[in-house]
């Protein structure tokens, strides 16, 4: 398999870092509301094309409100991959994702990890931009690119073929009493994270790299989730989780100091593992719903320390305001209980904080209806174990949480820097 030339003609993020900024290709076509509309079935029932693709069905008497150009079609728009950082950790979330975890061969050395992170790079560079790969022999299924990322992580063998140390963490986190982990869903030497707001998409570029990584590794694992639709809520929102919890509310915002300080390590957060580069962990938890059903809308409020409606803490009315940890009730309680997920995640040190990027997971049910499903949990950090472990050994210790959910899988990489054109992201380690 010989190296692809880079491309010609893909652009960096203009300002070398974020990836925030979405850049619509040429040529994407324009539909009308009217031409949307088919035949007797639209007569009768109401067939119109959401913005997902599908045939939404709504009921011949309620009122179509007004729906955007942009509303109707989204594919059109790109996430440049080239730039100082890599795009996805600052891009907005995508509606799915995609984990790829490998386990390189034993044969596999510098030289030839080199070769499949310089063939990686060049066919994601291809594939965000809804450019074919040079070997696809399918290359429809590059469009739309509905705002693909494709990000790279190394596991702890990765820096040890290079002969460095990793980060701490990433050659292993500290065992947590409420773990029941599973190896098919844990570790890995190196990860490859697919966004899209299209799960065909996404599906075809995890086949291209799965192709791209067979002679170099096999894979460990491959985890996928969800969130809401695009455009089913507004692109501010807080997303839900299964449990019905918003997840992420004191998420830093890219572009802010908070952001910086505590994802890449600048404005006096923990020394980043290397400039421009950030850590991961993901975490597999399994919620059971079957008993979370069980439980009245106060108890689930109580456990979260927070409104299930609105996310306002239970000292507030909005989802922003700032808990009061001190307040109590009637009787002398607090308002929100010492084990309440909210306050077991929250640390004194401004600094330990990560940024959460949930996603969904849902395996199907049983024979008997049981449900397999949960989150898939990225804590994205500087710094693993001055970040993450702290706030994952509260939780641990005594989160009201841990009822219903139980971690069964875990596996932590460093994001390296991203690439210019020509370039591969991975070079700042393997040289």
């Amino acid at each position: 398999m010989a190296d692809h030339d880079p491309v010609e003609s893909e652009p960096s993020r203009s300002d070398g870092s974020s990836a925030s900024a979405t850049h619509p290709s040429s040529g994407a076509g324009r539909f009308t509301r009217r031409g949307l509309l088919t035949g007797a079935g639209a007569t009768a029932a109401g067939l119109v094309v959401g913005a997902g693709g599908g045939w939404v069905v709504r009921e011949r008497l309620m009122p179509a409100g007004p729906t955007s150009a942009d509303a109707v079609v989204t594919g059109d728009e790109t996430v440049a991959f080239y730039g100082r950082r890599q795009a996805a950790v600052e891009a907005p979330a995508p509606a799915h994702v995609g984990y790829l975890g490998f386990t390189l061969r034993p044969e596999t050395g510098v030289e030839q990890l080199r070769r499949a992170l310089r063939i990686i790079s060049d066919d994601a560079s291809r594939l965000t931009r809804g450019v074919p790969s040079l070997a696809m022999s399918d290359p429809d299924l590059a469009t739309p690119a509905a705002r693909l990322t494709v990000t790279i992580g190394f596991g702890a063998r990765v820096f040890e073929l290079a002969g460095r140390t990793p980060p701490p963490g990433v050659g292993g986190l500290p065992a947590f009493s409420i773990d029941r982990l599973r190896p098919e869903f844990s570790g890995g030497d190196l990860l490859l994270m697919i966004g899209c707001d299209d799960p065909i998409t996404l599906s075809h570029t995890e086949r291209v790299m799965i192709k791209n990584m067979r002679f170099f590794a096999t894979v460990a694992w491959r985890q996928q989730g969800f969130q809401r639709a695009r455009h089913s809520e507004p692109p501010t929102a807080t997303p839900r989780n299964l449990f019905g919890q918003k997840d992420g509310t004191v998420n830093p915002r890219p572009g802010t100091d908070a952001f910086e300080q505590q994802v890449w390590g600048a404005s006096g957060g923990f020394a980043p593992w290397a400039e421009n580069g950030t850590t991961l962990v993901l975490r597999r938890i399994r919620m059971n719903l079957e008993t979370w059903d069980e439980v009245d809308p106060v108890g689930r409020e109580n456990s979260i320390g927070r409104r299930l409606g609105s996310g306002a803490p239970l000292t507030g009315t909005d989802e922003f305001d700032e808990p009061d940890f001190d307040a109590k009730n009637s009787v002398g309680f607090p308002v929100i209980d010492l084990a309440a997920h909210m306050r077991r995640a929250r640390q004194a040190d401004g600094r330990v904080r990560i940024l959460r990027r949930g996603y969904s997971y849902d395996d199907g049910v049983d024979a008997e209806g049981v449900a397999d499903v949960g989150l898939l949990f990225g804590a994205w950090q500087a710094d693993i174990m001055q970040q993450f472990v702290p706030v994952q050994q509260s939780l641990a210790d005594m989160d009201l949480l841990n009822q219903w959910t139980v971690p069964i899988g875990s596996a932590a990489f460093a994001i390296p820097p991203g690439c210019d054109v020509g370039g591969y992201v991975g070079e700042t380690v393997l040289g």
